[in-house]
């Protein structure tokens, strides 16, 4: 489906040798020099750029938001992508201060924003079924979706793009998020599912009921990856998903979001863990279960904000700590760059 390279290792002992000799004490940079490690080895132990930069936010509604499983309805899923065509939301503040080109794809919101400039079309629907009450799509949705995602990674990858950071707008997709969650890594629905959006203690515990109804509902079926997407996924989790996998096959790296995002990723990596090895986990989410997403995927966010926003904003936040990463490495001096001697 997808033929990703797993990243090498080959040149592991120079990169190191590079870090440990930039005018520095050995791992003072900390963080950033792991990071640094992993640029290399994707984009090249020479001198790893980062070029051209996309945030890609991927929009799409939830049927089982109609059940009150957020504090917002459906609507609020096209009035918010209509927020980002005008720049006014969190993620275009964050996009322009770090200079992250923007792009919004509508993958399957209820209502077609037809005529509508500035939002890529790659509708699979007008929402998912409720999915504690069916599938959420069929499996010949969620092939499409990959496809469609996989043309347009190609296509930014043809503008020179090596970085693509992924971003969701979705009323209800925590739901979904969790399931997915609960499935991979065989939990109870209950340690999963959290606030989302913020919503009182009366519509966590309906969202809890209704996300293990679902887990219940299509039990027999969450036997492979592509079954869980279809059973429980999102429009747009479903093209996050296809992203990861399209941007790791040629070679670019994956700046992975929040919650939402990192269920993509989970659904990801079972399809072919080598995507794994292109993924920059932006930030840990304040969302309940994201820090355990985090630890089954040995991931080490960049951020850790108390956010719980969703867009992309984690992802842009990161990008600079990215830059700061492959800029100490390519520009740095070396001790004997330098003339010191110790």
């Amino acid at each position: 489906m997808f033929e990703i390279s797993p990243v090498s290792c080959e040149f592991d002992d120079a990169i190191q040798h590079k870090i440990d000799n930039k005018t520095k004490p050995l791992g003072a940079l900390g963080e950033l020099e792991v990071l640094a490690k992993q640029l290399a080895r994707v984009l090249g132990k020479d001198k790893p750029e980062i070029v051209n930069p996309k945030l890609l936010v991927f929009a799409a509604d939830h049927g089982i938001a109609a059940s009150g499983v957020s504090i917002a309805p459906s609507d609020v899923t096209t009035q918010m992508v209509m927020n980002f065509i005008k720049g006014g939301a969190a993620i275009n503040v964050f996009c322009r201060q770090v200079g992250l080109e923007l792009e919004v794809i509508d993958c399957g919101i209820l209502q077609p924003l037809e005529g509508v400039k500035g939002v890529v079309d790659q509708r699979l629907g007008a929402g998912t079924g409720a999915i504690h009450k069916q599938p959420a799509m069929t499996l010949g949705a969620v092939k499409q979706g990959f496809e469609m995602a996989r043309e347009r990674i190609a296509y930014h990858h043809q503008q020179g793009t090596n970085l693509i950071a992924l971003g969701e707008m979705g009323i209800g997709n925590t739901s979904s998020a969790a399931a997915i969650m609960a499935t991979v890594m065989k939990m109870k629905a209950a340690d999963c599912v959290g606030r989302g959006t913020g919503i009182d203690a009366a519509t966590l515990k309906r969202k809890q009921m209704l996300v293990e109804q679902a887990l219940h509902l299509h039990e027999s079926e969450l036997t492979d990856p592509m079954n869980i997407l279809a059973c429980l996924g999102g429009f747009e989790i479903v093209q996050m998903t296809g992203a990861m996998l399209a941007a790791a096959e040629r070679k670019m790296l994956v700046v992975v979001d929040g919650f939402i995002a990192t269920a993509a990723a989970m659904v990801a990596v079972q399809i072919n863990e080598n995507v794994r090895d292109y993924m920059i986990f932006g930030h840990q989410s304040d969302e309940r279960g994201h820090c355990l997403m985090m630890s089954h995927l040995q991931a080490r966010p960049l951020l850790k904000l108390g956010m719980r926003l969703g867009e992309g904003t984690g992802a842009a936040l990161a990008l600079p700590m990215i830059q700061a990463a492959a800029g100490f490495y390519n520009e740095m001096a070396s001790f004997s760059d330098a003339g010191i001697e110790i």
